[in-house]
């Protein structure tokens, strides 16, 4: 498969833009091979612009739980685009999306729209701050937060690892209070939390891990984090970003039954355009100016393109559920790639929730960023690289979920494994 187009666009942009790439992990660099610059999408199928067709699992990372250009998305938006693009005022129909999101999210009382999953969070981070007069927020290894100063810290050994600036231009200090412990350790938890609870601000949390690649929740987990917030007076907050109306109307925490102080949601929420938004208790989102002290402003905050996107799409998903057809869906391509592995002996472990998942190439279970770095990560490439030239798209890191919409039939399912196997057998 060559890649001619994509490949002088590739030498062109690193001339303008700083590795060729507005986001890391587009350039391909933890799979090898070129990047394919998309021309198009529609439905389950992407184009590049060498005018290969791909079935595309990677799905803009998670947003599209419809799949590419759905002409009720696209017609919301155009007939917002012909009314105005961005007005810098108050629009009825962020009144629509909050009240939406309010009725879907068990743990939201109150909603305040942004414009992505990072925004969502550091808003998060400081009322969680002001709200407790404490400074230490937790996070667990593995988790990807969004790129704000407080959550760009790297893991270390031991129960707990205060944490250090993982990218220059981190302050240390600011990173020496962002605390690290093992996703899936409740032990580590209860420790952790024994000890310094009470300057402890907030847990952050994926309820579902999704940036380790995916990575469940063991039985108590979640409900050990709200225990141990309640009897210290700190907030749980949980990261959305990717569960939200993924694995459910309810997002995670309607699934597992745990009601967080905050909420972040971004992705599906905006329908494919960049929008977020963090939720949660009416007396801690009070503290938002302009009705507290709490300083967080936006000039496309609440966007109307991206608001009409996003009403689109939540009320396609609550009129006409998907969540049943994506979970038989998912769990055969699952089976389905599994046995083929299988077949030619390959060590894997396939975890998913819902339509979500991650191929991990180990042997043994994967609960954690510790389980999930012992991978071989060149079999993933080898992987990735063999399926990409079969015109099946994953996302290009191993560490990453990958996602099956609506637009992913039974037919594209069936011609996804028959692809699938052609790939197999030549690693």
């Amino acid at each position: 498969m060559k890649h001619t187009l994509s490949r002088r666009f590739l030498s062109r942009a690193q001339r303008s833009i700083p590795g060729g790439v507005n986001s890391p992990v587009r350039a391909f660099r933890a799979v090898g091979g070129t990047p394919p610059f998309v021309a198009q999408g529609k439905g389950a199928i992407v184009t590049d612009v060498d005018g290969h067709r791909y079935i595309d699992y990677l799905g803009s990372w998670g947003p599209l739980i419809l799949g590419h250009a759905h002409p009720v998305v696209v017609r919301a938006v155009c007939d917002a685009a012909r009314r105005g693009t961005t007005f810098g005022a108050a629009t009825e129909r962020e009144i629509d999306l909050a009240e939406m999101i309010r009725t879907c999210m068990p743990g939201i009382e109150r909603v305040r729209l942004v414009s992505s999953g990072t925004e969502a969070l550091m808003t998060a981070a400081r009322l969680a701050r002001a709200w407790t007069r404490r400074d230490r927020i937790i996070k667990f290894t593995g988790a990807y937060h969004g790129h704000a100063d407080s959550f760009l810290v790297a893991a270390g050994s031991g129960a707990a690892t205060f944490g250090h600036p993982s990218s220059p231009g981190v302050p240390r200090a600011l990173a020496e209070l962002t605390s690290v412990l093992p996703y899936n350790d409740i032990g580590a938890v209860r420790r952790f939390m024994s000890k310094h609870g009470r300057s402890v601000a907030a847990i952050f949390v994926e309820p579902i891990a999704a940036n380790a690649g995916v990575l469940i929740p063991r039985p108590g987990f979640l409900q050990t984090l709200r225990d141990v917030t309640r009897r210290s007076n700190s907030l749980l907050v949980f990261d959305e970003v990717v569960t939200g109306f993924r694995v459910g109307m309810g997002g995670a925490q309607k699934l597992y039954g745990i009601k967080p102080d905050l909420t972040c949601l971004g992705k599906i929420v905006g329908g494919g355009l960049p929008l977020a938004a963090v939720g949660g208790r009416r007396d801690i989102l009070g503290m938002l100016s302009p009705q507290g002290p709490v300083y967080q402003a936006g000039t496309l905050s609440g966007n109307p393109l991206a608001v009409a996107a996003g009403l689109a799409t939540l009320r396609l998903l609550r009129d006409k559920p998907p969540y049943a057809i994506l979970e038989k869906l998912s769990a055969r391509l699952a089976s389905g790639l599994s046995d083929l592995l299988t077949a030619r002996c390959v060590s894997h472990r396939i975890n998913r929730v819902g339509s979500m998942m991650t191929i991990f190439f180990a042997e043994g279970l994967i609960e954690s960023y510790e389980d999930a770095k012992l991978c071989d990560t060149q079999q993933f490439a080898k992987f990735h690289g063999a399926l990409i030239c079969h015109g099946i798209y994953l996302p290009p890191a191993q560490f990453e979920a990958f996602f099956v919409s609506v637009a992913h039939t039974s037919g594209v399912i069936r011609d996804t494994l028959r692809r699938a196997k052609k790939a197999i057998n030549i690693l």
